[in-house]
């Protein structure tokens, strides 16, 4: 899906991918991480909401909530938006400050008293019994808690396993409800996902749900609610802030953008973020039919990877498709064609595809430096962030 948008922004971290599976320094079912793009797409990010007068909260879960690169985004974006309550704590270990928390799930109650003693910016709420239970953990340290109403998703426009939030009809009922609770403050709305990139030209839109999020902040304001914040993520990026200005948002959540890998860099090679990782693999063994295998664990089933480089001899083979029933072990390639030099056991094999390392099984390689032309590892985590130790490239 990236493999050729790396390749021409960013060839020098597909060497350095290379170079340390090669050398033995990272293993297979690696992500290798360019640090120095990741701070420069934040610094982008940043710069562009500034300008904008947006607020931002950044998301990590798709590069596996990973500390080093934590502290390249915070320098730029000091805030996160958590996805759900492991990746709160990560992120706020790391030194980031807590902007969203339950942006996508809810925070378990007995989670509430620690997550609200770091005072975060906004609580997203899905239900009434939710913004109660903040109420009480709020009250008992003495807080009142601004909550950001999360809006069930219009029809067709969510995601399977993302389900949640007020319907629009409930609204004012669910409104009443919440401003009679003593230790919150309705502060803003948020619904998921209000843009979405076309699969075919990647060109950004508003989706019906962030229709319906404008519209709920229309009936809060109506009934005496100032100020509201209206969170809306989805493909945030350079080229979406101006579209989220324009309709209204105050906040967006940058996630893979901060990589370079939202739909829009797949369907076009130069949007202002560089790619900023590649995965790295190797040949396990080959099918009696021609077919190399390689070993998994990284694949996700909405990557939308489509081929493999083998840098040894240079072979871009087509990566096969996964079936439903599919378990990651390994994923087959197309044999490649009569004397093109032929693929070996423990070659190389370099891909770049959409993920979401924490729901993988990989390791996670931070690369610095390749913005002055001196790579070097400086770790190696695993897919929750947690340092496994390296060596220098």
């Amino acid at each position: 899906m990236f493999l050729d948008t790396v390749l021409t922004r960013n060839p020098a971290l597909v060497d350095a991918a290379t170079a340390l599976h090669a050398s033995g320094a990272v293993p297979p079912d690696t992500y290798v991480m360019d640090a120095d793009a990741v701070a420069a797409n934040a610094a982008l990010l940043a710069a562009e909401a500034e300008r904008l007068g947006l607020s931002l909260w950044f998301v990590a879960k798709q590069f596996g909530r990973n500390p080093a690169l934590v502290r390249a985004v915070v320098r730029h974006i000091p805030r996160f938006a958590a996805i759900d309550p492991d990746e709160a704590r990560t992120l706020h270990a790391a030194g980031a400050g807590a902007g969203n928390l339950g942006h996508l799930v809810q925070i378990p109650r007995r989670a509430l008293p620690e997550m609200l003693a770091w005072r975060p910016e906004a609580v997203t709420v899905f239900d009434l019994a939710n913004a109660r239970a903040v109420s009480e953990a709020a009250g008992r340290l003495g807080l009142v808690q601004d909550v950001f109403v999360r809006i069930e998703a219009a029809a067709g426009s969510g995601h399977p396993g993302q389900e949640g939030g007020v319907p629009p009809a409930a609204l004012d009922r669910f409104a009443a409800a919440v401003e009679r609770l003593p230790s919150v403050r309705i502060a803003g709305v948020t619904a998921f996902p209000c843009v979405v990139c076309a699969p075919d030209t990647g060109r950004p839109a508003p989706t019906a749900t962030f229709g319906r999020a404008l519209e709920a902040r229309e009936v809060l304001t109506a009934r005496g609610h100032q100020g509201l914040g209206l969170s809306a993520p989805g493909a945030t990026s350079v080229a979406t802030l101006p579209l989220l200005a324009r309709l209204g948002a105050t906040h967006g959540e940058p996630g893979h953008a901060l990589t370079g890998t939202t739909p829009l860099h797949a369907a076009d090679a130069h949007p202002p973020e560089r790619p900023a990782y590649v995965y790295v693999t190797e040949v396990a063994h080959t099918l009696a039919d021609g077919r190399p295998a390689l070993f998994g664990g990284g694949f996700y089933a909405r990557g939308g990877v489509r081929s493999a480089l083998l840098p040894r001899t240079g072979l871009r083979l087509r990566v096969g498709d996964a079936p439903a029933e599919y378990i990651d072990y390994y994923r087959l390639l197309d044999p490649p064609a009569p004397g093109s030099g032929g693929v070996g056991v423990g070659d190389t094999a370099v891909l770049a595809f959409r993920t979401q390392i924490f729901v993988t099984r990989s390791t996670v390689a931070v690369v610095a430096g390749l913005s002055d032309g001196k790579p070097r590892l400086t770790g190696l985590y695993d897919a929750r962030g947690r340092a496994l130790g390296g060596a220098g490239l």
